[in-house]
């Protein structure tokens, strides 16, 4: 009889206890014991049993627990006698960032010092011990949620002193979900309180800490050694490319398919794999999404799962505001390619915000999406000239491309029907409809779309519509070969449509959604577009906006690429597009 699966329960005594469906990952207590590392950071997607890893850390060292040789009886890590005999041997400090997403500093500072409150009070015997002094009892006292930062940022090393004089044994830090705060921070404007705050927090706790035995931290993203690791030599770094760990976070699939023979459903296999396979944490590859698999186990059925579960805001906001480049890039992904790219897996935020393609801001963008479990490595090698590590990625699986399918749609929804209006008359090269339909769409859109304010408050206007019309363009993905800022003649257009071709599945293309017949690739206009934002102060309008981009496009001799390939000047459509706030003007070559 297969065993009951408990959704959402991440306690691993509680699993145990009631004999819940649970895949055996306590090798990795045995692996991270004899690693003699310091100081250990792991980073893995959300859902991937980072917490259920760390229940089982306390529950498996934590002198609270011991004697509780029933949650590890017939688990790996009991087959050896040395772990049998340390289980349940030290002080364990255990603390989670999880759910700490306030909008502000002053409340995110209030909520972790109310975390580390609730720590202290846990210990409060310690102040009837008689182990501590009057210097220090005085220190333990003032912990609370409106603690002075000084308390604040030395109190978890202060506690590491107070357990060890206890019990005369140095300490056990677990910390999960330690950049839950940051990546609110980014999001809601105080990074720079956030990092100095946690920097020394991080410092005080972790390094040369003499009471310290062991640390590990979880969390989704690497943060970036300047933020708040500065001080840390003694840290071990284990991101999705580290060969660590590899199958001790997520499901391998020999496991799932084990766990589908156990629930009758052995025909399924190749459904679950699709949806939720495609996962590689260093040399391993086939891992699955536990949340999803677990899901599924429970209810029978695929479904997005683990993207619904996930908080995709900052993903959204990221791929919705970035570069042109990223959503061309994101268009690739969709059709199922894989592209290459250079990034650094440590997640620099400062950099998210940074415009151009070699700004680092692309990169930036990328790595989070790949710490996040929203892309897969299919090939990762550390290029020594450029001293960078080169990637090929591509999106997970189907879930998560069903994902951002949505994402997209739900950005365009409101106004699909005038959107695809507008693509129709730009295929027709009805000028007087394009300006109809891009006026309504600006109007539906424009108001509650971002239009490209970053934290810093600097506004982006070009960026924004340069992006948004491109966004609109990529449902003509399987048309047209869509590219963005790329040389051409003496400089860079912003957007240019190119006909596939003669390929066998473009032959005697129709485009009946459009509503165009009769068109194919042979006869397909090619198009080349450029924007410009009004600047009232320099007495501009639309239409001499209008009139500067085409100009711009003959000057910049732009269609010289598209001419190169052999399509005549004829079939080569220039458009400027003039932007002032949310009124458009779209104009064409005479």
């Amino acid at each position: 009889m297969a065993r009951t699966v408990s959704i959402g329960c991440q306690d691993f005594e509680t699993i145990r206890c009631n004999g819940y469906f649970y895949i055996d990952k306590t090798r990795f207590l045995r692996e991270w014991w004899e690693s003699g590392d310091s100081v250990t950071l792991i980073s893995r997607p959300r859902r991937f049993g980072k917490t259920l890893t760390m229940s089982m850390a306390e529950k498996f060292f934590s002198l609270d627990y011991a004697g509780r040789a029933d949650l590890f009886e017939g688990l790996e890590i009991w087959e050896e006698e040395k772990y049998r005999g340390l289980q349940g041997t030290y002080p364990v400090i255990s603390l989670s960032f999880a759910k700490v997403k306030e909008t502000s500093w002053i409340n995110t500072r209030k909520k972790i010092c109310q975390i580390i409150t609730s720590l202290y009070n846990r210990y409060d015997f310690l102040l009837k011990s008689g182990k501590l002094n009057e210097r220090e009892a005085e220190f333990f006292r003032k912990v609370s949620a409106e603690m002075d930062e000084y308390v604040a940022t030395d109190s978890l090393n202060a506690l590491t002193e107070y357990l060890y004089k206890y019990y005369g044994k140095k300490v056990i830090i677990l910390l999960d979900e330690y950049d839950t705060p940051m990546q609110e921070a980014y999001v809601n404007g105080y990074w720079e309180e956030m990092t100095a705050f946690t920097r020394n927090l991080f410092n005080a706790a972790f390094k040369t800490n003499p009471y310290l035995e062991r640390a590990l931290m979880t969390g989704i993203t690497r943060v970036s050694k300047e933020s708040v690791f500065s001080d840390l030599n003694n840290l071990k770094v284990v991101t999705v490319t580290s060969e660590e760990y590899a199958d001790l976070f997520g499901f391998t699939e020999e496991e799932v398919f084990s766990a589908m023979e156990e629930f009758g459903w052995p025909e399924k296999k190749d459904e679950v794999k699709k949806w939720y396979d495609g996962f590689t944490f260093g040399n391993v590859k086939d891992i699955y999404n536990p949340w999803s698999v677990i899901n599924y186990l429970d209810t029978g059925k695929v479904g997005a799962y683990w993207a619904n579960s996930s908080s995709n805001s900052l993903v959204g906001k990221l791929i919705r505001e970035g570069s042109p480049e990223i959503k061309m890039t994101m268009g690739r992904l969709l059709q199922g390619e894989m592209f290459h790219t250079t990034l650094d897996e440590q997640v620099i935020f400062s950099q998210l915000d940074t415009e151009g393609e070699h700004s680092g801001g692309d990169e930036a963008v990328w790595s989070l999406l790949l710490a996040s479990g929203y892309l897969k490595v299919e090939y990762y090698e550390f290029n020594t000239e450029i001293r960078k590590a080169e990637y090929d990625l591509k999106l997970t699986n189907m879930e998560v491309q069903m994902m951002f399918e949505r994402m997209i749609e739900g950005w365009f929804g409101r106004c699909r029907g005038v959107s695809n209006a507008f693509l129709k008359a730009l295929l027709s090269n009805d000028v007087e409809a394009m300006n109809e339909t891009m006026n309504d769409i600006s109007c539906e859109l424009f108001s509650s779309f971002d239009t490209g304010k970053i934290p810093s408050g600097k506004v982006q206007p070009e960026k924004f519509y340069h992006g948004f019309v491109l966004g609109m363009m990529v449902e003509l993905r399987d048309r047209y070969v869509i590219t963005s800022n790329k040389e051409s003649g003496y400089g860079r257009y912003d957007i240019m449509l190119e006909p596939r071709g003669d390929s066998k599945e473009n032959q005697g293309m129709d485009i009946q959604d459009m509503g165009i017949k009769g068109k194919d690739a042979h006869s397909m206009e090619a198009f080349v577009i450029e924007f410009k934002v009004v600047n009232a102060r320099r007495g501009e309008t639309l239409e001499s906006a209008v009139k500067a981009a085409l100009a711009q496009i003959e000057e910049k001799q732009y269609d010289r690429a598209l001419r190169a390939r052999g399509i005549p000047a004829e079939r080569i459509r220039k458009y400027g597009f003039a932007f002032s706030g949310k009124e458009v003007l779209i104009g064409g070559e005479e």
